[in-house]
């Protein structure tokens, strides 16, 4: 039974979203310098790499990280392989591709190829789902959705209707995934955001990975 790890890697050279801290991974002891243990220092933000978002990222008061549902979070998901020439999943797409009634939808672009590059930088062309694309997708009763880059919204875009879309209506977010391997098809989805409690709540790194059914 074939399992496939679709998250990238957290290291000091993966790029972030502008404004965004960066990742740094750094030595705190180490058995080299005649410390007891090796032991590392972890900073970056909580949207860095391959994350959840959580409606309070974009909504005030609404629902943290910490309170995401399991029953949502795990389950049978659908990759869906996006053509390398279309840059906007829009809602012709969706409408020809996504099942009614598809509970998470993983949309596989060529966005996935960027994170294979020899020296990663932060890319604004990459393929995103538009406003109206999102709408159908709530009303289809999906309540994941997941997309190969740092946001599932087009870049530059002030608003953040895409998100807004989603979130409002209690979909998880889940960005930064690298979906190169996978086949398009149906899979078991383990996604599990780090248990992260704080003020805000908006999102967090996961460990994500899709088993063959």
């Amino acid at each position: 039974m074939p399992i496939y790890d679709v998250t990238v890697p957290l290291s000091n050279d993966l790029p972030t979203w502008p404004g965004d801290p960066e990742v740094q991974i750094r030595d705190w002891l180490s058995l080299s310098e005649g410390d007891g243990a090796n032991v590392s220092v972890l900073k970056f933000g909580a949207h860095a790499g391959t994350h959840v978002d959580a409606p309070a990222h974009f909504i005030e008061g609404a629902a943290k990280v910490e309170t995401l549902a399991l029953d949502v979070l795990i389950g049978e998901a659908q990759v869906i392989e996006v053509p390398e020439a279309c840059r906007a999943i829009d809602e012709e797409f969706v409408s020809a591709h996504c099942t009614p009634g598809t509970t998470r939808i993983l949309f596989k672009t060529r966005n996935s190829a960027f994170w294979n590059e020899p020296k990663p930088e932060f890319r604004t062309d990459f393929t995103y789902l538009d406003l109206n694309a999102a709408t159908k997708l709530v009303q289809q009763g999906t309540k994941l959705i997941g997309i190969d880059y740092l946001s599932i919204e087009k870049f530059g875009e002030h608003a953040h209707e895409t998100h807004h879309a989603l979130l409002s209506q209690g979909v998880i977010i889940l960005e930064g995934l690298n979906l190169s391997d996978v086949p398009a098809g149906n899979y078991e989805l383990i996604c599990l955001p780090l248990r992260l409690r704080s003020n805000k709540g908006d999102g967090a790194p996961a460990r994500v990975v899709l088993r063959s059914l």
